[in-house]
């Protein structure tokens, strides 16, 4: 980075640290340029059970310590797609997981993150996010958990659903909604010899085993 680069980021954190500690949530300060932390406030520091010293030290490691790297996946591309268009006016909100000191489990997070702030260089040098807690007991929480892994599973199985015909996919469908080879028969204008065999070739690319893995199947690519 530039000389001046480090005025400006000194200048900027204490401009937003002096009043950080007030906000309903943990703020967070990153440096686009080497991905690391620069500032979190008390809250944040005290649920991850560190220091901002600590935070500082890890530099890149912080984001594979503390979040889920699956789920990231997911977020991460919106944040690049942000720093590219580099707009002081937009902003990016996600979900996302951490591991907090108080629980085993991945603690889901909502977060927004800005361009804070631009170099000598007209690009983005510091990244605003402000993070809230999410209730674990609340709909959302249980139902972004269910996203996650339906998006997981989607991921691993992406390869083997590609395998499957257009027709397979529409008795996938009929299947997943516990409809009978008869009954599917009827409904798509096939045999019922066709449709047991459908049946039969849809199982042995999936490898289903069971009828949860059917279903799981036609919620993770959309067909119900």
């Amino acid at each position: 980075m530039q000389p001046n680069s480090y005025t400006l980021i000194a200048a900027k954190i204490a401009e937003v640290a002096a009043t950080a500690d007030y906000y309903p949530g943990i703020v967070i300060i990153h440096n686009i340029r080497n991905q690391c932390v620069e500032y979190m406030s008390r809250p944040g520091l005290q649920v991850l059970g560190t220091t901002l010293a600590e935070i500082i030290a890890l530099g890149p490691e912080y984001h594979t310590r503390f979040f889920n790297q699956q789920e990231s996946a997911e977020y991460v591309p919106k944040i690049m797609a942000l720093l590219a268009q580099n707009d002081l006016n937009q902003i990016v909100t996600f979900f996302q997981q951490v591991r907090i000191l108080q629980s085993p489990d991945w603690s889901w997070y909502l977060s927004s993150i800005r361009i804070l702030l631009r170099g000598d260089d007209g690009l983005p040098l510091l990244g605003l996010c402000f993070a809230c807690p999410i209730d674990p007991t609340s709909s959302v929480s249980i139902k972004a958990t269910r996203l996650l892994e339906e998006n997981n599973f989607l991921r691993r199985n992406h390869g083997k659903f590609g395998q499957l015909t257009k027709r397979e996919c529409e008795v996938l469908r009929h299947l997943a909604l516990g409809r009978s080879a008869p009954e599917i028969s009827q409904s798509l204008f096939i045999s019922v010899q066709t449709a047991e065999t459908h049946r039969r070739n849809i199982k042995q690319k999936l490898h289903l085993e069971s009828g949860y893995d059917l279903v799981q199947y036609a919620q993770a690519f959309d067909l119900i």
